[in-house]
């Protein structure tokens, strides 16, 4: 059996243990009354060790030489709940500020280098804008995934109304920072055929658990076995046929060192852009360097399979006949996929995509000729994306009438199917394989059904795939009738001590009143991975992550979130045919899933509002909103005439709050269009024109106010007198008090500042909705 290291020899135990830096320099009292510091035995447990025998724990910065401090703001340019990237000189910052605090944080996602400050803030957390991880704006520390790594916290201080940033030089270079993590030098005497923690499966929840463990401080012996020959590596990778601006792979080339990289030595910069998907080296891949692995104590078993569990005496044998005990077992061993039963399905050059040496194959036989791809899903439809520009023909064969239409829905699979046409890409829609011909051997035809023939010198098949839990059938775990692992909300298997996570597991959904489901999204194996090394430890951690994934063709980025299996309907805002839209998909009264097309970061926004635990209901659509305004603005008229200092404010026709009502002098009395609120479902520049707005114009009232052209309006607003104070009475109520308009909604005023003879246009953002979800309502 091959490994990325030999087998162990017995060797005397050895710990290292590197505190996280919240715990330097606290002590723990022990039971004589004096301070010890904390370690961890080999089984993971704490003790307590002499002052002498203490490992150095430097600071993370050298010096102050190594520092810059510069002041970025003043205290009233960010309002609570805003974020704007800072310039510290030696490179960006990202500065948030929420509930009175500001908080400067690494300004990148370390994940595929996304700008966070396009992202969402909720709940004491930012989400990337494009693959939607979370991280806590306190500490900066990875929250939801995908990704490994956590974003660089800096110091923050207040002086004369200054806000003052306070970073590492070094730290500022970088856009990703490890956890600091327990460290098993070598595995216990005596032991090397057994292990505390056995992982079968080296994806994301494979390699996710593994570092959790570490991270939580656990020390003793980790084993993570794969069938690949390589180290984890990203597979999503493999047919990903662009990459969103800035992408940057966090991962080194083989001569790198793992102290380089948690040192802060080489930052996403210096590493490169990822090469482009099927032409990708294995190094070019990994999610961590070979050293990462040696200095963690991780061991890695490369092309190790286990062909039995026996669960009762915790053991298991691989196909080598090497036998390994262990204490607590992880099994993620994905899924394989399906490959062609028709008629000359053993001939050369028809692949199923699963290692970098497939892919790499496929480019380069199809690189000036022609190559078929069976089947219209993701997988397929990226490849057929990225074959375009390296083959002669690219034709893509699919059972349904149009791609992705059981995930996307019949409007938005044409409108992408339109884009591939564009780009010179045959579709055999509703049509089957029913023979592979070949010419001394190699691919030369693919026959359809349908009766046409297609020239083919390589074909890739994307038809789905079933989880590889063969090996457990014998084993007393739990399968269902399809071959799935069923656990709960903790990851647990019927069996105490097995836990499951990854492609193979169906799981509880906590927001779908937890359905049992089967999610094969990369992100969500990150998080099934932390979950199961959580309770591991004992620490009774429950899923709760909302699905989220994400594609690329021909430069386009496409995002999704939620679980929509079962949607009955689809409500899509935006234009398909420019590919710029978003498209909620419902099942009765409740969205259940959104995507979007250049409409970020509106993906993120739903999965934030989803996390929260509150729904998006069918009804809170355009016409609902219009047609109860009246209803809405009379219950709330009183109250925003209050809030806006003119007591006794009453509603008028129709629901609308004359801006005569409120203080100021208004040189004219108001039209029908000049009254608060005026409900309207526009986009940004059409609540421009309708409110007879210009652009915004620097003031002090609207200085750092952003003005978005890609956010629906749902009021807008006129009048003749200056905003100051009462704007902010408005918006605060709008977003205290009704909790109803706008997450995704500007808020749009027009005013005359008679006192200064001033014109201008403020516009404001409110907080995240509850009760009105706006979107156009354009049905499938």
């Amino acid at each position: 059996m091959g490994g990325c290291f030999s087998k162990p020899k017995p060797v005397e135990l050895k710990i290292e243990v590197v505190l996280p830096e919240k715990e330097r320099g606290k002590e723990e009292l022990s039971a004589s009354g004096k301070g010890s510091p904390r370690a961890y035995q080999g089984n993971g447990t704490a003790r307590h060790f002499h002052t002498e025998e203490r490992l150095p724990a430097p600071h993370p910065y050298a010096g102050t030489q190594d520092c810059v401090e510069a002041a970025v703001c003043h205290v009233k340019d960010l309002e609570n709940g805003q974020m704007r990237e800072v310039e510290l000189g030696w490179g960006k910052v990202l500065l948030v500020k929420e509930n009175g605090e500001f908080h400067a944080l690494g300004h990148k996602c370390p994940h595929y280098g996304a700008p966070l400050v396009k992202g969402v803030l909720s709940r004491g957390r930012v989400r990337c804008p494009w693959h939607g991880a979370c991280f806590n704006i306190s500490t900066g520390d990875l929250e939801d995934f995908p990704g490994l790594d956590s974003l660089h916290k800096f110091q923050v201080k207040i002086e004369k109304e200054k806000v003052y940033v306070w970073a590492s030089k070094q730290a500022l270079q970088l856009q990703r920072r490890t956890k600091v993590m327990a460290k098993c030098i070598s595995p216990s005497a005596g032991h090397s055929g057994s292990t505390n923690v056995l992982i079968v499966g080296a994806g994301a929840a494979g390699l996710v658990c593994a570092e959790t463990l570490r991270q939580e401080g656990f020390s003793d012996r980790i084993v993570l076995c794969t069938l690949d020959r390589h180290l984890p590596y990203d597979r999503p990778k493999l047919s990903k046929p662009t990459c969103d601006p800035g992408l940057a792979l966090p991962s080194l080339g083989p001569r790198a060192s793992v102290a380089k990289w948690n040192s802060g030595c080489l930052a996403l910069s210096q590493v490169g852009c990822i090469l482009q998907s099927l032409d990708a080296q294995p190094e070019q891949l990994a999610l961590r360097p070979k050293e990462f692995f040696r200095a963690y104590g991780i061991e890695v078993l490369t092309e190790a399979q286990v062909v039995t569990v026996d669960v009762r005496n915790k053991k298991v044998v691989f196909k080598d006949g090497f036998k390994l005990e262990y204490n607590k077992l992880l099994l993620a061993p994905g899924s394989s996929p399906k490959t062609l039963s028709c008629k000359g399905k053993e001939v050369e050059n028809v692949f199923t995509l699963r290692t970098p040496e497939d892919a790499n194959r496929v480019v380069r036989l199809a690189r000036g000729r022609n190559a078929v791809v069976v089947g219209a899903g993701f997988l397929g439809m990226e490849v057929a994306a990225y074959l375009t520009e390296k083959a002669h023909s690219v034709s893509v064969v699919e059972l349904e009438e149009t791609p992705f239409r059981r995930f996307l829905g019949e409007r938005v699979g044409r409108a992408l199917m339109k884009m591939f046409e564009n780009n010179r890409v045959k579709f055999y829609m509703q049509t089957e394989v029913s023979e592979l011909r070949a010419q001394e051997g190699k691919l030369k035809e693919v026959v359809l059904k349908s009766s046409k023939v297609v020239r083919a010198d390589v074909c890739v098949v994307g038809i789905g795939a079933v989880p590889a839990t063969g090996f457990l059938r014998q084993s007393g775990i739990s399968l269902d009738s399809r071959g799935f692992i069923p656990v709960n909300k903790m990851m647990q298997t019927n069996i105490p001590g097995v836990f499951a996570a990854g492609d193979a597991v169906t799981f509880p959904l906590a927001w779908r009143n937890n359905r049992k489901v089967n999610i094969p999204h990369w992100q969500m194996a990150h998080a099934q991975g932390r979950v199961a090394a959580q309770n591991m430890l004992a620490q009774e951690a429950e899923i709760s992550t909302v699905p989220y994934l994400w594609t690329a063709m021909f430069g386009k980025s496409l995002r999704y979130a939620g679980y929509g299996e079962g949607f009955d309907d689809v409500i899509i805002q935006g234009d398909l045919e420019e590919l710029k839209f978003v498209a909620f998909y419902t099942k009765g009264d409740e969205v259940i899933a959104v995507a979007s097309m250049n409409y970020d970061p509106i993906v993120s926004k739903v999965a934030e509002v989803l996390a929260s635990g509150r729904a998006i209901r069918k009804r809170e659509d355009r016409r609902y909103v219009l047609a109860h305004r009246e209803r809405i603005l009379s219950l709330h008229a009183a109250d925003l005439g209050r809030h806006a200092g003119a007591p006794g404010t009453e509603a008028k026709p129709w629901g609308q709050v004359p801006t005569s009502n409120f203080p100021g002098s208004p040189t004219r009395e108001p039209e029908s269009s000049q009254c608060l609120p005026w409900a309207a479902w526009l986009t940004s520049r059409e609540a421009l024109a309708a409110s007879r707005c210009s652009p915004p114009k620097a003031s002090a009232a609207t200085k750092g106010w952003p003005w978005r052209q890609d956010r629906p309006c749902l009021f807008s607003c006129y009048w003749d007198w200056s905003p100051v104070g009462a704007l902010q009475h408005i918006r605060h109520y709008l977003k205290i008090k009704t909790h109803t308009f706008a997450d995704l909604c500007d808020f749009h005023c027009n005013w005359a500042n008679t006192r200064e003879g001033e014109t201008g246009t403020a516009t404001e953002c409110s907080m995240p909705h509850q009760e009105v979800w706006p979107v156009s309502a354009q049905r499938r």
